[in-house]
């Protein structure tokens, strides 16, 4: 029996948005500090910004992060202003 080495995994450019988008959210691990609650969020703000997804203040409501030392609403602003860089550039 023989094993085969895992498969590589795609790296995105560090200019692309998929790269932004996840970077940005993961920096947020001290108000967000489950990695699986970030990778949900990354994956439908990267949905919204393709414009197949909810918007950011229906995504985190609906997503039920957990959210630490921050509330709710200043959240959603953070990501707002944030994703409004991203898509501009």
């Amino acid at each position: 029996m023989t094993t085969l080495p895992p498969p590589s995994i795609k790296e995105y450019p560090d200019d692309s948005d998929e790269k932004k988008i996840y970077n940005f959210i993961d920096s947020l691990e001290e108000y967000l500090p489950l990695m699986n609650d970030r990778a949900r969020l990354s994956f439908a703000l990267l949905n919204f910004i393709q414009g197949k997804g909810d918007p950011p203040n229906i995504t985190v409501r609906n997503n039920k992060l957990t959210i630490e030392k921050i509330t709710q609403s200043e959240l959603i602003k953070i990501i707002e202003e944030r994703l409004k860089q991203i898509s501009d550039k």
